[in-house]
């Protein structure tokens, strides 16, 4: 990402990555440590991202949008919404209800986090993006408070909809809805795909 970012030039075309990451704890670049008190034995990474840490793992979609944000007219706050609405529309084909929240960024159900945002930002260009609890062992957030709030709840997408009695989508039928309501809500006009593996291969950071 850091790569793709500082080489790309006026012109460039935007992407979106999506993945799932192998089990890992990330610290954004001002992230408190303290608000790691378990590591469980799971690798803890220092990134480049804003906010403070988090837990990545299989069942847990990334987004990783590169955009030029200059290119788009919006700043970073208008991104953040853009982030949030389309998972709050997500969320809400199947009849849940999501919100944001100001004062700490991503998507709530019920109060508990369905997904969380890290971005950086560099040179008018942005990169790392959201990640989505789709069907993943939520105990590692546990040995953490995730994204610096002690005893927030965490919740994913299998566990809502099992108690809703409805049927889990795929992770590509999920993928592509969170990447349609992107697409429709940051304003791209089309958009190619390459597709690599499906699910595809837990990476590590």
């Amino acid at each position: 990402m850091q790569a793709f970012t500082r080489q790309r030039a006026p012109g460039t075309q935007d992407q979106l990555w999506i993945l799932e990451h192998a089990p890992v704890y990330t610290l954004g670049q001002a992230a408190d440590v303290a608000h790691l008190f378990n590591s469980n034995n799971i690798p803890v990474l220092r990134c480049d991202r804003g906010g403070q840490v988090t837990y990545h793992g299989p069942g847990q979609l990334m987004f990783y949008l590169l955009a030029d944000l200059r290119a788009l007219g919006i700043g970073v706050r208008t991104l953040v919404e853009m982030l949030e609405q389309s998972v709050i529309e997500v969320l809400s084909s199947f009849a849940l209800s999501g919100e944001g929240n100001r004062d700490a960024p991503g998507v709530y159900v019920g109060g508990a986090k369905i997904a969380a945002l890290g971005l950086r930002v560099s040179r008018g260009c942005c990169y790392h993006g959201l990640s989505f609890n789709y069907q993943l062992d939520l105990a590692p957030f546990a040995g953490i408070n995730p994204c610096g709030y002690e005893n927030l709840p965490v919740t994913c997408l299998a566990d809502l909809l099992q108690d809703a009695q409805q049927a889990l989508p795929s992770r590509l039928q999920l993928a592509e809805r969170i990447t349609e309501r992107l697409q429709n809500n940051l304003g791209y006009a089309r958009a190619s795909q390459t597709l690599t593996q499906w699910p595809p291969a837990a990476v590590a950071s």
